[in-house]
């Protein structure tokens, strides 16, 4: 209920321009603490051909973990194929779906 990533890193802001991903999930999860929040479980879905993820997964929940000071417990990660339609499928990018579930006191 905060807004989206436009109201709160408008890419008409120059301290945004190009800044790497990280920066964003920080600055989001500091907003779930700053309203008394916390980020009880994280759920990420990658849609891509490729590469595969499987040898990252582990590297990458401990990286979403540390960014958002949770248990890596509370980190998911996985990944699907558009079954070759889309831009994924045609692999000239990659998508990502994420849910954070915040409890607020």
């Amino acid at each position: 209920g905060d807004g989206d990533i436009g109201q709160h890193c408008p890419n008409t802001d120059p301290r945004w321009r190009g800044a790497a991903s990280h920066l964003f999930l920080a600055d989001a999860a500091g907003r779930v603490r700053a309203r008394g929040g916390a980020i009880s479980n994280v759920d990420v879905t990658l849609l891509c051909e490729a590469p595969r993820i499987a040898p990252h997964r582990e590297a990458m929940r401990a990286r979403i973990a540390a960014i958002l000071e949770v248990d890596i417990s509370r980190v998911a990660v996985k990944a699907t194929t558009t079954e070759g339609l889309g831009f994924t499928g045609r692999r000239e990018g990659i998508a990502a779906l994420a849910t954070a579930t915040v409890v607020l006191r």
